[in-house]
Parts: C-alpha cells; sequence; structure tokens
C-alpha cells in the first residue's frame, strides 16, 4: 500500500478528457516548431496490412508481452498516442493518461550475420523493392522476414521499455499503446521496420540480383513480347532488327522487299522502263556514301564552271576583230 503512495496514483481521466488533453499538446508542440506525428486508427482494427499484423502477431506471441500488451489497446485506438517517432534501435512517444507521459523504448539493431542470412534465403525470390514494402511477397518470404527470434522483428530480449508513468510494471499501458502504435504506423510506412532495425530494404532486392545465375538454368519469370512493350512505351519495336547482330547489314534487302510488296500494282505498259531506270538512279545514288556524294557535286560544278568558261572566252574572241599589219603597210607603199 505504501508503494502505491509513494507514487501519488493520480484519479481516472476519461477518454474524451484524454483526447481533449492529447489535441492541446499537439497544438502547443506544433505552435513552438516541433514535428507531431500522432497514431490515427480508423475503425477497430489497428493493424490491417501484412507488416503491421507480422508486428503484432509477433510481440503476441511472447508470454511475457501476451498478458500486458491488450491494456495499450484502448489507449492506441482513441487516439492518446500523441506522438510517435521511429529511428534506428529506438521508439519515442508521448501518450495521453492521467497526464501526458514519455515512452523511451530502446531495441537492438539487427545483427549482422542474420541479417546476411535474411538476405541470402530471400535471394531470388522477391522481385521489387516495391512488392516487398506492400507485403505482396510470397509464403515463403513471408515465413523468413517474420519468423520469431531469426527474422526483422525482435525479440523481448532485444527491448527495452521506459515510461515516466507511475506504474511499476516495466510493461504499463502507455508502452503497450506505442507498441501497437508501432504496428499501425508500419501499415502506412514499413520502411520504418528496416529504419528501426538499422537495415536497408534495397539490399534484399540487390542481393537477389547479385545471386541472379548468369549460366545455366533462366530464372522463371513472365517476358513481355514486343508487341506488349510497344503498348507500354508508345513506340514500335522490330524485335527482328534487336536480333541482327550485324549492325552494319546493306539496306539492298530492305529495298527489295519493299519493290516485292509493291509488285502486286501493275503500272502503265509505257511507263515501265521509265519508273524501272527511275528506281536504278535512286538505289545508285542512295548507295553512296555522303562523302563520295559531295565529291561528285564538287567535280561536276568544276566542270560546268570550265564549260562557262571557255564559252565566254570564245564569244570574245568572235566579237573583236584581228587587225592585220600587212594591208596597212602595202596603203603606204601604194600612196
Amino acid at each position: 500500500m505504501g508503494r502505491y503512495s509513494y507514487y501519488e496514483w493520480r484519479p481516472y481521466v476519461s477518454a474524451a478528457e484524454r483526447r481533449r488533453q492529447a489535441a492541446k499538446k499537439i497544438a502547443k508542440m506544433r505552435k513552438a516548431g516541433n514535428e507531431v506525428s500522432p497514431v490515427e486508427i480508423a475503425g477497430r482494427k489497428i493493424t490491417t496490412t501484412f507488416w503491421g499484423n507480422a508486428w503484432g502477431a509477433n510481440l503476441e506471441a511472447y508470454s511475457d508481452y501476451a498478458n500486458r500488451l491488450p491494456r495499450g489497446q484502448r489507449y492506441v485506438r482513441n487516439g492518446s498516442v500523441i506522438d510517435l517517432q521511429i529511428e534506428a534501435g529506438r521508439v519515442r512517444s508521448l501518450v495521453s493518461g492521467s497526464d501526458i507521459y514519455k515512452v523511451d523504448i530502446k531495441i537492438k539493431t539487427l545483427d549482422k550475420k542474420r541479417w546476411v542470412n535474411i538476405k541470402r534465403r530471400c535471394a531470388g525470390k522477391i522481385d521489387s523493392l516495391v512488392e516487398l514494402l506492400k507485403g505482396s511477397i510470397s509464403k515463403g518470404i513471408m515465413e523468413i522476414v517474420s519468423h520469431m527470434g531469426e527474422g526483422l522483428f525482435p525479440s523481448p530480449r532485444e527491448i527495452s521499455l521506459s515510461c515516466s508513468c507511475p506504474d511499476w510494471a516495466s510493461m504499463c499501458k502507455h508502452v503497450a499503446a506505442t507498441l501497437y502504435g508501432v504496428g499501425a504506423r508500419l501499415d502506412h510506412n514499413p520502411e520504418e521496420l528496416f529504419t528501426l532495425r538499422g537495415v536497408d530494404p534495397a539490399e534484399m532486392v540487390e542481393t537477389a540480383v547479385e545471386q541472379f545465375p548468369t549460366t545455366g538454368k533462366r530464372r522463371r519469370g513472365r517476358v513481355l513480347a514486343s508487341d506488349e512493350l510497344s503498348s507500354v512505351f508508345g513506340v514500335e519495336i522490330n524485335a527482328d532488327a534487336e536480333l541482327s547482330n550485324d549492325a552494319s547489314a546493306p539496306a539492298g534487302p530492305a529495298r527489295k522487299t519493299r519493290r516485292v510488296a509493291k509488285a502486286g500494282k501493275k503500272p502503265a505498259a509505257g511507263k515501265i522502263k521509265k519508273k524501272t531506270k527511275t528506281k536504278r538512279l535512286t538505289a545508285k545514288s542512295a548507295g553512296k556514301a555522303p562523302a563520295k556524294r559531295k565529291a561528285v557535286k564538287k567535280k561536276t560544278a568544276k566542270k560546268v564552271a570550265i564549260k562557262k568558261s571557255t564559252a565566254r572566252k570564245a564569244a570574245i574572241k568572235k566579237t573583236v576583230p584581228r587587225r592585220s599589219t600587212k594591208k596597212h603597210s602595202t596603203k603606204k607603199t601604194s600612196k
């Protein structure tokens, strides 16, 4: 009895009063510029996804916690967890009860060997980080990550509990509400579990890629066809062109294919030779390299310039008559 008088137990506070007290504290903290992250539960269920449910099931599986945890369910449901912060190896919260109490839970970061073992066992079974965080993974992976003592979730011996309330029990209702609040938080932000255990979820996917076999049997999976890829990316994909090893194949066969495709249309009898000649000239000019075409143009221009120059000189010679010195000398002699 003396123990209870020593702690000076406070009178019972209703849920409505706790909510009012919580709202007042949140407003005060935000006004001071502090980041506040309350736990809000929609409906009767505290957790609804794989990660949230697995967190609660893991804690309730231990007899040390099974009898004490339910005390915090009512607190977390009625919004008494004012603020919940998750960081590497630590969970801190403010819980509204007879007063505002501070909860500090320390959780050991995941052992390196245990983390390597988890990644090795999951290698080749996780397709993407999004799939992992959504919990859309196979039953085998779920069993690995949620296995008691060997998975990602902590055991009681890895957890240290502390609360500023006068309750002598280590697992008071404020601590229990905080632990359930962590599960509710994992419903929306599952990556915070990896943050809490001090590991990176992307490493699980990277390990799967690194251990992907380069030879032998290929990993079974759905491969998109070229027409499906075309619909996804909005472009036309030529599968035959991609599979060709000779990138510098001549354009001749392609031109022949086009001619064959157009062979169905019968041209007029008088124009067959003319069209054939035009196509041959086009094919020859198309086959020349850009540098060669430039040289041909340059040579042709030079010939034209020479012809023009020659014609100009000839015209000048015709317009200007040549003077004879002999005729002048004859006239002078006769006089």
